[in-house]
């Protein structure tokens, strides 16, 4: 299975348990490939840049640079063309959908609600992270 996190769901998934773990852990033993954008990288640096997860990374004996280079290097880096027109109601997650047609994914998995609400874009699934265990068979 090709999918794109939104930056939600990787943060959760790097820093915390649960569910978007679960589906991280699956990208790392190869049952899913991660795709992702050099804007969904700036973006993902620029939220765990925030002081509010200076503690939690220094619990998780981890840094930014290595939570960074982590998903560089389980990520396939694709760098799509923009959309023609805007479509999500917050236009920084355009982003997301532009790397699902640019990448050819399986489905997009998000936490977002502006994301969720669009339930699909161009026939492809905008899923939540469960739903997206329970497609890949361990949910």
């Amino acid at each position: 299975m090709r999918a794109v996190f939104d930056t939600n769901v990787l943060v959760s998934a790097l820093l915390w348990h649960g569910p978007p773990h679960a589906l991280l852990e699956q990208v790392r033993n190869g049952s899913i490939a991660l795709i992702t954008s050099p804007a969904l990288l700036v973006e993902l640096a620029d939220v765990i840049g925030r002081a509010k997860f200076d503690a939690i990374l220094m619990r998780a004996n981890t840094s930014r640079e290595q939570v960074l280079a982590q998903v560089r290097q389980l990520a396939e880096v694709v760098d799509p063309p923009p959309l023609p027109q805007p479509v999500c109601r917050d236009p920084d997650d355009d982003a997301v959908l532009t790397l699902e047609l640019a990448a050819k994914v399986d489905c997009i998995v998000a936490g977002d609600d502006d994301l969720l609400v669009l339930e699909t874009f161009q026939g492809i699934a905008i899923i939540t992270p469960a739903q997206a265990l329970l497609r890949s068979g361990i949910g």
